[in-house]
């Protein structure tokens, strides 16, 4: 017998633990110079390699599997190769220049790391380089140029995603992969990451409840932390940027590094704002936030794959604008004695904590793991988060907390992804989260909550030639119990059954299931063109907001009233796009049609007398109630970037978008589903040049127009929102890279401009459109941000 297992062994050994090594040269198709610091690197492994002085490159110890990796260099055309490793391995690349970047490699809405011309979910990216090159003082607010992803914004400090005309939760967040929760059913929660941490997004459009459960039906965003170095490499950078119109100053400082596997990423960053201005508001009283963020990955890379362990501390606080004003349209805010002062010149130009205000704190720890197995690949990532959000409302008691959220959150997702049989790729996963809601403040917006989540799917894949099939079904069951809330006559919490209580809250248990799934095609007609279709059904349980909300949020000018009556709403959509890419031309165009079943939206309440109801006349807004009906969604993103021959540093690229929401069978004045973004066409005139001398490289010069449509389709009943005219904004950029000391990549300049004819506008989907009205004009609302200057540094050392 042990002659038999030592026999055994010696057969399976060299299949279980054989290694191998992939190396070879990287050059200039053109000259034949060897390209010095290209990069291979493996998705899936998170690991890589760069070339050396001979460009030559050598990935160590591989195990025997297959592989999807990116051979890349500033300036050149990716190549992106899938490979089955079993022996030692010599392959030799050629690469061109190239002005834009024609493919590249996605990780979302995917199981395993994909091409992104091969998958038929259609996905857009923005990496590092797009984001430092545009303004923002949010991270949403980042997103603001992709055709298709618009924002709710509360000022300057609170974006919300939109993702063709969907969002709060219908849209999923990801960190690094992993489901982000905190409070994002509210207007004015923002998304509680540090913006200078993300090294790329990618934005799923349309259902994506397949791979992340409920909740995704509009979409998914995936925020992507930087790569590590190559072994050997550790690198520090130091980030900073300014602001003109709301003063912004923001840092950031972190340091990477990989010793034989060990990997790290630390990160400090601060932000410091001000009130932001506009030409008919002047600086908005109360609009400006601080935010302080840290974080450190700890990771091991190792040939029996990779884990990752990520602590990071998100705390912020934000100002809430109320948007009161005297006779003369000035600012006015309470003092500590309760009386009404005007904003003066200094208090408009203070960074100071006003009221009322929210204080967020965001705590992480999530680990990514990923492994090496004889017959597949296993992913198992678990993450803790605990979101404590805090709102201060009355001046004279500047210590009362009035609402408290304290929600924790357990996520779990495993999957087991199945060695390539007869070019199939098929993945089985388990995921879902565990989270649980306490009230610690003096005020009640929504019940104490328990809630469990858990589903289970399948999806494979497979490319015939040019044609690549991809299909998936899962299954979800989300079950919410939410505890009983009775006041006294002082409105404090209550257990005495005898006294004449007032009860807020009633118990709920609610029990939701559903199926998702989704079949599509992406098929290259040539080497240039690219046809996909997909058709997906998605699954969102209703939010305990949405089934038992019970009073007025600061920020938000209206009581939310929920409905326990509601179901889960149901999507089917049909996706179609057609891509073109060239040396000289890049075309895209992606039209979609989304059914909806038991759409989730609010209403404005009516009195008998036909006025606005207000719940609470101690605190008078008018009263929303959510409800519920049928809805279709259809629409298209257009995207056309020229860039002739031969100049090809000029870049003329032109996009839009456009979305229509309507309740099927009902009056104009309840046809349209209400906040649905307006149409939008940008276009852009950008310079890029690789190498200008020396010293600088990679310079550009943009200057562009967003034009939004006027947005007449709302849901004018019980004046629940108005519409909203045309406008146009401008905007500018510049910068380059510097090359001083030796170091080629020393420090990078960008310098932007937004709005630069500083426009007076108010977004469609602003929150602060319906704050009070003007006593001095007459202007409803407050207006969006005027012109802004920003100006970032990245200094590498």
């Amino acid at each position: 017998m042990k002659n038999l297992l030592i026999g055994i062994f010696l057969i399976f050994a060299p299949n279980l633990f054989a290694q191998y090594n992939i190396s070879g040269i990287i050059k200039d198709e053109v000259t034949g110079e060897f390209l010095i610091g290209a990069s291979i690197y493996f998705p899936d492994l998170k690991s890589g390699t760069v070339t050396n002085s001979e460009g030559k490159y050598q990935m160590k110890n591989l195990r025997n599997g297959n592989y999807l990796f990116e051979v890349s260099y500033v300036g050149y055309k990716s190549i992106i190769q899938s490979i089955q490793i079993q022996k030692d391995t010599i392959l030799n690349f050629q690469l061109l220049e190239a002005h834009k970047e024609l493919t590249e490699v996605v990780v979302t809405g995917v199981t395993r790391s994909t091409e992104l011309k091969l998958s038929p979910i259609i996905i857009k990216s923005m990496d590092k380089t797009m984001l430092n090159q545009g303004s923002a003082s949010n991270l949403i607010d980042a997103l603001k140029n992709i055709p298709g992803v618009s924002q709710i914004t509360t000022g300057a400090a609170i974006s919300k995603p939109i993702i063709r005309g969907m969002g709060y939760n219908r849209v999923i967040t990801l960190n690094n992969g992993i489901r982000q929760e905190g409070q994002q059913w509210g207007d004015e929660h923002g998304i509680e990451m540090d913006e200078y941490s993300i090294d790329k997004v990618e934005i799923v459009k349309g259902p994506g409840s397949l791979m992340y459960g409920s909740d995704g039906i509009a979409g998914v965003l995936n925020f992507i932390a930087p790569k590590a170095p190559v072994n050997g490499v550790i690198k520090s950078q130091l980030l900073t940027n300014y602001q003109t119109n709301n003063n912004l100053i923001g840092y950031s400082l972190s340091n990477i590094g990989n010793k034989n596997g060990i990997q790290w990423v630390g990160r400090l960053s601060n932000k410091l704002v001000c009130n932001y201005q506009n030409p008919l508001d002047g600086k908005v009283y109360n609009s400006g936030f601080k935010e302080y963020d840290g974080s450190l990955m700890l990771g091991i890379n190792k040939n029996w794959g990779h884990t990752h362990l990520t602590i990071s501390s998100y705390n912020t606080l934000i100002n809430l604008v109320e948007g009161e004003r005297d006779s003369l349209g000035k600012f006015t805010f309470l003092d500590a004695l309760g009386n009404t002062k005007t904003a003066s010149d200094a208090d408009l130009s203070s960074y100071k904590t006003g009221f009322p205000h929210q204080e967020i704190q965001h705590f992480r720890v999530a680990s990514n793991n990923y492994f090496i197995l004889d017959k597949g690949t296993f992913q198992a990532d678990l993450a803790f988060q605990q979101n404590k959000r805090k709102e201060f409302g009355d001046i004279t008691n500047p210590n009362d907390i009035a609402l408290y959220f304290d929600l924790k959150t357990f996520n779990y997702n495993f999957r087991y992804n199945f060695q390539k049989v007869n070019g199939w790729e098929t993945t089985i996963g388990l995921g879902g989260m565990y989270q649980t809601n306490r009230n610690s403040g003096l005020e009640f917006l929504i019940p104490a909550y328990q809630l469990w989540d858990i589903g289970g799917f399948l999806f494979t894949q497979k490319t015939f030639d040019k044609l690549t099939i991809a299909s998936g079904i899962r299954w979800d069951n989300r079950s919410i119990h939410s505890e009983a809330l009775n006041l006294d006559s002082l409105g404090l919490p209550s257990q005495n059954t005898n006294a004449p209580n007032i009860q807020k809250f009633k118990s709920l248990a609610q029990n939701y299931n559903g199926i998702s799934g989704s079949i599509g095609g992406s098929y290259q007609i040539n080497a240039q063109s690219t046809l996909k279709a997909n058709i997906s059904r998605g699954f969102r349980a209703p939010n305990l907001s949405e089934l038992a909300s019970n009073g007025r949020h600061e920020g938000t000018f209206r009581y939310e009233i929920g409905n326990a009556n509601l179901h889960s709403e149901i999507s089917h959509q049909l996706d179609i796009a057609y891509f073109y890419n060239s040396d000289h031309l890049s075309f895209e165009i992606t039209p979609f049609v989304n059914f909806i079943s038991n759409y989730i939206f609010t209403e404005k309440l009516k009195n008998q007398a036909g006025f606005d109801s207000i719940p609470d006349p101690s605190d008078p807004a008018p009263g929303f109630q959510f409800t519920k009906g049928n809805a279709t969604l259809l629409g298209t993103e257009f995207y056309l970037d020229f860039h002739p021959h031969p100049f090809d540093w000029l870049h003329l690229e032109n996009s839009f978008s456009f979305v229509q929401a309507t309740q099927n069978n009902q009056t104009d004045s309840t046809r349209y589903l209400p906040f649905i973004p307006a149409a939008k066409y940008r276009g852009e005139i950008k310079t890029e040049f690789g190498k200008v001398n020396s010293w600088i490289s990679n310079a550009y010069f943009k200057i562009g127009v967003d034009y939004f449509f006027n947005q007449k389709q709302v849901f004018s009943a019980y004046e629940t929102e108005t519409s909203t005219p045309a406008y146009s904004l401008w905007s500018a950029g510049f910068g380059a890279n510097f090359s001083v000391f030796k170091r080629k990549d020393a420090f990078s300049c960008y310098v932007s401009g937004e709005n630069l004819a500083n426009t007076a506008y108010q977004s469609h989907l602003s929150r602060l459109k319906y704050a009070p009205q003007n006593p001095a004009t007459g202007r409803v609302g407050v207006f969006n941000m005027g012109r802004n200057i920003s100006l970032k540094l990245v200094l590498n050392f």
